[in-house]
């Protein structure tokens, strides 16, 4: 059986599934502030990836949670799938929620509301790179092993963007019959590789990267087993270089698997100190 008419097949299969609106607890999200002792604290807001949940608010990131906070900084931890109140699936994911919920977090007494920092993981850095490339009250990006482009929503049928803007789905790469057979055996990193053979220079899911307000870096793993966040991450260093971009942009490519680059917060929290306290 060949790839398409397995595709054609898994698509009957699916076509009664396949919704026209966004999934119920679209724009809902999972928000935790934690807040030091000092006045003025720059806020930065931490996004997990596709395990969903809010990791940034659980026990195993408390210690590099509170390294932030030790460092002078407010940190909100978003959790924005897989929580009770939310969407279930990274599906069609509004950015526009997500923004409203910063503004109104950094209207907080004890934060400075023009000192914005965004970080993100995997998906999470995918996030955060749309994010920040639209709203300019953003000041910086730390994109952990991120993508340079918008990939479809993480559901059965991949028909949807991961991501919604002003009411309308973020340009996405779409998904081809040449997916199905690395997808049935569980090789993601080869779902990602097909997904990205025809991603040119002029792709309408390219990730306007330029647009950032504010310092960028990227933080990638050489032998990433996910995605190839390295090449990613030089695709995004190179339009920042062809736009001159105007701000810091930096690409630490680490050797080591995708959770390799977790290794970096002490080097980030430097980093994030001397752009925004020192």
């Amino acid at each position: 059986m060949n790839n398409r008419l397995i595709w054609t097949l898994l698509g009957l299969m699916t076509v009664m599934m396949i919704r026209a609106n966004p999934p119920k607890g679209h724009g809902q999200l999972d928000a935790q502030l934690y807040l030091g002792d000092g006045d003025q604290q720059p806020l930065v807001v931490g996004f997990g990836g596709s395990e969903g949940g809010n990791a940034w608010a659980s026990e195993h990131w408390k210690a590099v949670r509170d390294d932030f906070i030790n460092a002078g900084f407010a940190f909100l931890a978003v959790g924005y799938f897989g929580m009770p109140n939310t969407s279930q699936q990274l599906d069609r994911i509004s950015l526009d929620a997500i923004h409203a919920l910063i503004v109104d977090t950094a209207g907080n007494a004890k934060i400075d509301g023009q000192k914005i920092i965004v970080i993100g993981g995997s998906k999470g850095g995918e996030l955060v790179l749309n994010l920040a490339s639209r709203y300019q009250d953003i000041g910086a990006v730390i994109a952990l092993v991120p993508s340079h482009v918008s990939f479809p929503g993480l559901t059965y049928e991949m028909k949807h963007s991961s991501w919604m803007y002003l009411g309308e789905e973020v340009q996405f790469v779409k998904a081809t019959p040449d997916i199905v057979v690395p997808r049935m055996t569980g090789d993601i990193h080869q779902v990602f590789t097909v997904l990205l053979e025809d991603v040119g220079d002029d792709h309408p899911a390219l990730i306007a990267v330029e647009r950032i307000n504010g310092p960028v870096i990227l933080i990638s793993a050489q032998e990433d087993e996910v995605w190839p966040s390295t090449r990613m991450s030089d695709l995004v260093m190179e339009r920042l270089k062809k736009h001159r971009f105007g701000h810091d942009y930096e690409h630490w490519s680490l050797s080591g698997d995708h959770a390799s680059v977790l290794t970096q917060f002490p080097r980030i929290i430097e980093y994030l100190r001397q752009q925004f306290i020192q």
